[in-house]
């Protein structure tokens, strides 16, 4: 790695503006997913396949979303950040595009990898943005704010949704996606470089750096550990339309104001973690919030089918916390990487992603009692985190990562 310079301020952005922008990269997975949620089952009937065939368009996006980090991630370390993200901005609007004139699922399933695709290099250098401008002392800070900024996509975009196919079909809503691909790329432009080092390889080298970012133990552990609460958070959102509008008769619209409840608590939770944290330690916080996700989902499988508002508030708890230790989790992955920082964070979106498709896929099968299913996944999900954050808590890769009092106490006294 070569030592370009130190990452300019942003002339035209400014600290303020990067870190809206930031958010907005980061939002791209909700934003493409959520917003269309509610036009899931006419969709299916409007291309007369089965419930299965349509939640492809949800599945396989994941599934190249992921993919696509590891691709995009390593590129922005040798080229830099600015030009992988107007690549990938670009063809996310293209594919928009495509995807608002498919006549066919099996041409909307195409064009949704492809925005998948697209979309996977803003995500994945939004990442890897946070971890140039910040160090370990304000990154969590940082994490926290730009986290709940993007987990306001979860709670307005079904709202929008619903809301837009009132007035136009589901190609609409793949109109207004090219118009927030197209929004992102105007900032795009007006970024500077963040990065500070590039590595001087061929393209060919990416495979083994990503490899080489793997084998660090404190970073695959933590990256398991912040992967897996996406099982059970994807599984509800492949299967929430179904749930509410099917199962419970809801229309698309009321639908979208349950989903808005629990999306709420996932942008409570950032919030909630940099309060909390102020008096009890993170092992303390992780602990107790895995602790919920299981409880939430004994209630969930137990009685969470008599009425849709008893759902949403089974779920509340489980979505705050599973909210809630994204913040301190990602921080402690990214922390376990000095250099190669596209890879990490192309490693850590890839992750999450691919195993909140595996939820995805899992629940979208033809379950007998979705719901109870749901709960299930969720008991699993909180157990296995529990115990594989007591195996790892006290290891050294975790305790020397500063914690956000003792960071906020570092930034008051000078050095």
């Amino acid at each position: 790695m070569t030592d370009n310079s130190i990452p300019p301020r942003q002339k035209y952005l400014g600290e303020m503006g990067l870190i809206a922008l930031i958010a907005f990269l980061s939002a791209f997975v909700p934003l493409s997913t959520d917003l269309y949620l509610p036009a899931l089952p006419g969709m299916a009937k409007y291309f007369s396949v089965s419930e299965d065939t349509a939640n492809l368009t949800l599945i396989l996006f994941f599934v190249f979303f992921a993919i696509g980090t590891l691709f995009w991630g390593p590129l922005s370390d040798k080229h830099g950040r600015r030009p992988i993200l107007l690549i990938g901005l670009f063809i996310y609007f293209a594919a928009s595009i495509a995807c608002a004139s498919a006549f066919d699922i099996r041409h909307l399933i195409a064009f949704r990898i492809l925005q998948a695709i697209g979309g996977s290099g803003a995500f994945a250098v939004a990442t890897a943005m946070i971890k140039d401008v910040y160090d370990s002392k304000s990154r969590e800070p940082i994490l926290a704010m730009v986290q709940s900024m993007v987990l306001i996509s979860p709670a307005a975009a079904p709202v929008l949704g619903a809301l837009l196919l009132k007035f136009l079909s589901w190609r609409g809503v793949f109109l207004a996606l090219a118009f927030i691909g197209l929004l992102a790329l105007a900032g795009g432009i007006e970024l500077q470089e963040t990065i500070g080092k590039r590595s001087p390889e061929s393209v060919l080298w990416f495979p083994r750096r990503l490899y080489t970012v793997a084998r660090n133990p404190g970073f695959s552990s933590l990256l398991a550990l912040s992967s897996l609460p996406s099982i059970s958070t994807m599984a509800f959102i492949a299967s929430s339309s179904y749930i509410y509008i099917n199962s419970f008769g809801l229309s698309a619209q009321v639908y979208s104001y349950y989903f808005a409840i629990n999306a709420l608590g996932m942008i409570g939770g950032p919030i909630l973690y940099m309060r909390i944290s102020r008096r009890y330690s993170r092992r303390s916080i992780i602990i107790a919030c895995f602790a919920m996700i299981c409880t939430s989902g004994l209630f969930i499988s137990l009685a969470g089918g008599i009425q849709p508002w008893m759902l949403t508030i089974m779920l509340l708890p489980a979505t705050i916390c599973a909210s809630c230790v994204r913040t301190p989790c990602a921080n402690l992955v990214l922390e376990q990487q000095k250099e190669d920082t596209g890879s990490a964070a192309a490693l850590l979106s890839c992750f999450g992603i691919f195993v909140g498709s595996i939820g995805m896929t899992v629940i979208s099968l033809n379950w007998s009692n979705t719901i109870r299913v749901l709960g299930m996944m969720m008991i699993l999900v909180g157990l296995t985190c529990e115990a594989l954050w007591l195996l790892i808590s006290n290891r050294p890769y975790v305790m020397q990562v500063p914690e956000r009092y003792v960071a906020m106490a570092n930034r008051k006294c000078p050095d």
